[in-house]
C-alpha cells in the first residue's frame, strides 16, 4: 500500500508519516514547507524514508505529481492564522481539497480512501441550551464583548445559557478559517459520496505534542504559555480566562486517522476527534506553570480576539462507538511536549510577536468596561 501525506512535513502529519512507515506502507510527503511554521526549511524529525516532494497543494502540476499511483491519501494540510487574509483561507483549505478531488476523477486515480482533516473550528461559537427557551446555535459575540460580557446569552431572555459538547449535526462556523474547513469536508464528502472515493473527515479539538511548531502563531496556548514560562514571564489570559477549550495529544489523533483508514463504516462521515473534556484557560496556565516549575504571574488585561469561542468541547461519542477513544491526557501532552522542546534546544530566541501583530491588525482588541 502506497499512502500520500500531504502536509506530511507538519505537526500531525509528521507522526503519520511515522505511523504509516511502522505499518509497512510506501510514503509519499508533498508539504510546501511554508517559512513560518518550517523556517530551516524541511525538519529532521522526517523520516529519510518517505518520498518528499515540495510544493503546493494548490498546484495542478506537484499535486497530479504526488498523486500518481497511491493508494491512500491523508490531507493533513492548511492553512491556519489569525491574521485578516481571508482568500487565502478558501484558496488552500477548499479549493486545495476540490483539486485534489478533481485530479483523482479526470486521470482515473485508483485511490481507495481520502481522510481530510477538518477542525472543531466548524462549530463556531459553539452550542448551546437555555434553560428557559432550549437549544440554540449563538451568533459570534461582538458588541458584548466590547463591554466584557463573556458568557454567551440566549437570544430571546438574554441569560446566560449553557454551552454543551459539541455533536457533529451542528455545524454553524463564522470566521475565515473555520468557513473554510467546512467548506473542506463537505467538497471532500459530498464529491466522495458522488464519485465513489472512500472519504472521511476528521474533526480535530485542539491537538497538541512533540513537533508543535514553535514559530507558527497559530500553535496556540501551548506554545504561548510554554514559551513565556520557561522564559519567566507572565502568562497573558484573554478575557477572563474561564473559557473552556478540548485538548488531545497528537498520538491519538493519530489513531483516529488509522482506524476511520481500516473502518469502511467510517466512510462519508465527519468525526469529532477531541478528549471530550473541558479545561479553562485558567486551568491550563496553572498546570504549564506546575510542569515548568516557574511561578510566573498571570495577565488579565481585559482583552479579547476577534473570532475565538467560549466554550469548545466536543463529544467523541461518534468516533468512539466506531472503536476509537483518547489515551492520553492533558497532564502526558504537556510532559511530552516540554521534553520534545528540550530536545530540540529549547525555545528559539527569535521568534515571531504574534500579540502585536495581532494588536495592529485588530484581531486582539480592549473591552472597555
Amino acid at each position: 500500500m502506497r499512502a500520500l501525506v500531504i502536509g506530511g512535513a507538519g505537526f500531525i502529519g509528521s507522526h503519520l508519516v511515522d505511523r504509516f512507515l511502522e505499518e509497512g506502507f510506501q510514503v509519499r510527503v508533498l508539504d510546501s514547507l511554508d517559512p513560518k511554521i518550517h523556517p530551516g526549511g524541511k525538519p529532521s524529525y522526517l523520516s529519510p524514508r518517505a518520498d518528499f516532494i515540495k510544493g503546493d497543494v494548490t498546484d495542478p502540476t506537484v499535486l497530479l505529481h504526488a498523486l500518481r499511483g497511491v493508494d491512500v491519501v491523508s490531507h493533513q494540510a492548511a492553512y491556519q492564522d489569525y491574521m485578516p487574509d481571508f482568500s487565502r483561507f478558501l484558496h488552500v483549505n477548499a479549493v486545495g481539497t476540490a483539486l485534489l478531488y478533481e485530479l483523482i476523477v479526470r486521470e482515473n486515480l485508483k485511490v481507495k480512501k481520502v481522510i481530510v482533516a477538518s477542525s472543531q473550528a466548524v462549530y463556531g461559537e459553539g452550542q448551546y441550551v437555555c434553560a428557559q427557551h432550549g437549544a440554540f446555535l449563538p451568533v459570534p459575540r461582538s458588541q458584548q464583548l466590547q463591554e466584557g460580557k463573556w458568557e454567551i446569552l440566549c437570544p430571546q431572555c438574554g441569560l446566560e445559557s449553557n454551552p454543551v459538547l459539541l455533536c457533529e449535526a451542528y455545524t454553524n462556523p463564522y470566521n475565515q478559517y473555520a468557513v473554510s474547513k467546512l467548506a473542506q469536508e463537505k467538497t471532500a464528502l459530498g464529491l466522495g459520496w458522488l464519485y465513489s472515493i472512500p472519504s472521511v473527515a476528521l474533526r480535530y479539538s485542539i491537538t497538541q505534542g512533540p513537533r508543535q511548531s514553535l514559530f507558527n502563531h497559530y500553535s496556540g496556548v501551548c506554545r504561548i504559555f510554554v514559551s513565556r514560562a520557561l522564559r519567566g514571564k507572565p502568562l497573558l489570559v484573554y478575557e477572563d480566562g474561564r473559557q473552556t477549550r478540548d485538548f488531545v495529544h497528537v498520538q491519538d489523533v493519530v489513531e483516529a486517522n488509522m482506524l476511520v483508514l481500516r473502518k469502511d463504516e467510517a466512510d462519508f462521515q465527519a468525526f469529532n476527534v477531541g478528549s471530550g473534556r473541558s479545561t479553562s484557560v485558567l486551568e491550563y496556565a496553572q498546570i504549564v506553570r506546575d510542569k515548568v516549575g516557574c511561578a510566573v504571574d498571570l495577565q488579565l488585561p481585559g482583552e479579547y480576539r476577534r473570532g475565538d469561542n467560549r466554550h469548545s468541547v466536543s463529544s467523541i461519542a461518534k468516533l468512539s462507538a466506531v472503536g476509537w477513544s483518547p489515551d492520553r491526557g492533558l497532564s502526558t501532552i504537556l510532559e511530552d511536549f516540554l521534553e520534545w522542546v528540550e530536545r530540540s534546544g529549547g525555545i528559539p530566541e527569535q521568534m515571531a510577536d504574534a500579540y502585536s501583530d495581532m494588536k495592529e491588525s485588530g484581531v486582539v482588541l480592549a473591552a472597555i468596561h
